[in-house]
């Protein structure tokens, strides 16, 4: 089994003992795969989950605050970032956070966030969007061509 591997299969097995409320068995699974060096990011996202849910505040903010250091546009870990500051009292640090994953999150939408339909709505509001810079650029080109020399 390669290291990509064995890290799926990890976040997939501490998934199922989170739901289960083993946290302690998952947060072991995950400082495990964090060994392979592989999806680093998602991998101490989740392991931010396990600390928030198990109350440890501040193990959660650090592997949070790791996950949006190894993936910049990590948009969920910016959010729970913000979740975890807030719950500690850091209001300031919570709202920007929070902002940061938001702005992340229409920047960089995850990809397959949308159904294909969902897509296809998108392109069309953008050629929508397009559709006056193209009448009027279109306009200015006519006008420059019948100005009289």
């Amino acid at each position: 089994m390669t290291g990509g591997e064995a890290v799926a299969e990890a976040l997939a097995r501490a998934e199922a003992l989170r739901r289960e409320g083993r946290h302690e068995e998952g947060i072991a699974l995950l400082l495990d795969a964090l060994r392979h060096g592989e999806a680093k990011a998602q991998v101490l996202f989740r392991l931010g989950i396990l600390y928030f849910e198990r109350g440890d505040l501040p193990k959660a903010e650090y592997a949070f605050r790791r996950a949006t250091e190894e993936d910049p546009h990590h948009a969920s870990a910016f959010h729970n970032l913000g979740v975890v500051y807030r719950r500690q009292g850091k209001i300031a640090q919570s709202v920007k956070m929070i902002k940061k994953a938001q702005w992340l999150e229409l920047r960089y939408p995850r990809r397959g966030a949308l159904p294909p339909e969902g897509r296809a709505a998108v392109r069309r509001a953008r050629w929508v969007a397009l559709l006056p810079l193209l009448v009027v650029g279109l306009l200015l080109a006519l006008l420059l061509l019948r100005r009289p020399t």
